[in-house]
């Protein structure tokens, strides 16, 4: 028998199946999994099946180029079809919001603390050097700390650099205040999470330089007498930023502990693995900046009470950890 009858017979025996499986994933592909019948959707598996036998032969027996094509093009299709998520974007999203995020966080439930540690340590070293002697101040930050608030600065100059006045700013102002604060502290937070993978020496090192900074300028709150209302000025959307920083540098920890101690698998195989924990804890990151820019750049700046920002940046808080921490129902399988 000559190829071309060969291939003529093959085609003619299973092309029917090749097209009720073509119609079936057109019409799921255009109207979606639902449009399809019952029957439809019993027969996709072996229709699949089917299809990938015969691409199989095809190939073995080097029939025509084109079906050769077809075949792939459909056995393609018909993989992501079956086995391929059907979810749509909106619906991986609140998967992730509802599930993989918090799960990733609480299960880094240590990497978190180690990042803690290193960024308010900073911050208590820092504050304490310079209660002691406020020329650490200028050690920390050097001469030319850019907005005035420092040791030299008096008192109400500190005191208006916390509380607004009604007018001082506009929404136009608000808008883009918001956006500089959120763009800062994202490059602090995504810099925690991708420098990790050295070890995680490099997130520590930050974590440390960024709770310093901040734990020196509270010293200069705290030692003119502002020191409550300065925190409560940085709580309301601190609780949430500084949270946020303290997750991208525990996703970094995760990462920087994958490389060094891979235990049995390959360095490279241990930071792919751990990579997404790490990725979709450094993701939400991003969410949890973009509220504390907003609570930043409008909710601080419109806010002048301090008990009201306590009350904001403690009840936040709390909604956070109850989140990320507090034990929910499994998912039915």
């Amino acid at each position: 028998m000559s190829d071309l009858l060969k291939s003529y017979r093959f085609r003619e025996e299973r092309e029917s199946d090749w097209r009720k499986l073509d119609l079936i994933l057109t019409r799921a592909e255009n109207s979606g999994v639902k449009a399809l019948s019952d029957e439809q959707m019993t027969a996709l598996p072996h229709l699949y099946r089917q299809a990938v036998s015969s691409l199989s032969v095809a190939r073995a027996i080097s029939l025509d180029q084109n079906v050769i094509a077809y075949l792939e093009s459909l056995c393609t299709r018909a993989y992501f079809f079956v086995y391929g998520a059907r979810t749509s974007l909106g619906e991986r999203m609140m998967d992730f919001l509802r599930r993989d995020w918090p799960a990733c966080v609480s299960s880094a439930l240590g990497p978190t603390i180690l990042a803690a540690l290193f960024l308010f340590g900073g911050w208590a070293l820092a504050f304490f050097l310079c209660m002691q002697d406020m020329e650490w101040f200028w050690t920390f930050h050097g001469q030319n700390f850019w907005d005035g608030r420092n040791p030299d600065a008096t008192v109400d100059y500190l005191r208006s650099t916390i509380y607004t006045e009604e007018g001082e700013l506009s929404d136009g102002q608000l808008t883009s205040f918001a956006s500089y604060l959120f763009n800062n502290n994202a490059q602090i937070a995504l810099f925690a999470f991708a420098l990790g993978f050295a070890f995680g020496i490099p997130t520590a090192w930050l974590l440390v330089y960024d709770g310093v900074m901040m734990g020196s300028l509270h010293a200069v709150f705290w030692s003119k007498g502002l020191g409550y209302e300065f925190t409560g000025w940085l709580l309301i959307h601190g609780t949430t930023e500084l949270f946020a920083i303290v997750l991208a540098g525990a996703a970094g920890f995760v990462i920087g502990g994958a490389v060094a101690f891979p235990g049995q698998m390959t360095r490279l195989n241990s930071a792919r693995k751990a990579g997404q924990t790490a990725a979709s804890i450094a993701m939400g990151c991003v969410i949890m900046l973009i509220i504390a820019a907003l609570l930043e750049g409008f909710g601080r700046q419109l806010i002048n009470s301090d008990v009201i920002r306590y009350g904001v940046a403690f009840s936040i808080l709390g909604l956070w950890f109850a989140y990320f921490y507090l034990p929910r129902k499994a998912d039915p399988l």
